[in-house]
């Protein structure tokens, strides 16, 4: 069962920054969940909300502001916001990394940032799973590359994830928790896909998680896993 460190290891550390990441890693994880949005210069910068205002000193939509300003801010009055490729050259190909398409567009910059690190730096597309609950993020990713592989990412129906994902030729689904049940794990294992569930946090429903035989588990609390 992978076990997976979301948005680093957010119960711990503030989420998506890379003393967050490190944290997760330290936990023994074999990979890590994160957010990408699109900043107005044009990188990926990893980051959960649309708006800057929960979890940093500055306000406003993320897109709206370069790369440049969203570095002088600070995430929890601590910590920078990282690129993606900063998490990238953390990870170093010895983790598994799932990254959340999060703002618009966001596709095909992270195809071409997967792209230049398995041509590039040795990574394997495998090292890589692309997950969204945006199904036009995932369409575009799969246009564009049909290597890397994809997940769907979903909180209202796993019937429905698994017939979208047939579309995209995704053989991962990402339910949140509340929707599984050990019949529907293992039907949709049966079919093929693996189930990777979110955001499971507290001892019971890990366990059950488990009993349940889910092919991997993404939390807040990583140590627990």
């Amino acid at each position: 069962m992978l076990k997976m460190g979301h948005r680093g290891a957010l119960a711990y550390v503030a989420e998506n920054t890379i003393p967050s990441i490190e944290k997760a890693l330290g936990f023994g994880v074999d990979g890590v969940e994160i957010d990408v949005h699109l900043c107005a210069s044009g990188e990926l910068v990893v980051f959960h909300d649309f708006t800057l205002d929960r979890v940093t000193n500055g306000t406003g939509e993320l897109k709206k502001h370069t790369l440049t300003e969203l570095k002088q801010l600070k995430v929890k009055d601590k910590y920078a916001i990282p690129t993606l490729e900063e998490v990238l050259d953390l990870l170093d190909k010895k983790y598994l990394v799932n990254i959340e398409l999060k703002g618009r567009g966001t596709a095909a910059k992270t195809c071409a940032v997967i792209d230049a690190y398995v041509s590039k730096k040795g990574w394997k597309y495998t090292d890589f799973i692309v997950s969204s609950f945006q199904h036009h993020e995932l369409e575009d990713v799969f246009s564009l590359n049909k290597q890397i592989p994809l997940a769907v990412l979903t909180k209202a129906s796993v019937a429905e994830a698994k017939e979208f994902a047939e579309t995209i030729n995704s053989k991962i689904i990402h339910p949140n928790f509340a929707l599984l049940t050990r019949e529907n794990v293992r039907k949709a294992q049966e079919e093929g896909f693996k189930v990777n569930t979110w955001t499971v946090n507290d001892s019971d429903t890990i366990a059950r998680m488990k009993a349940y035989g889910v092919d991997g588990i993404i939390s807040d609390f990583p140590d627990r896993l």
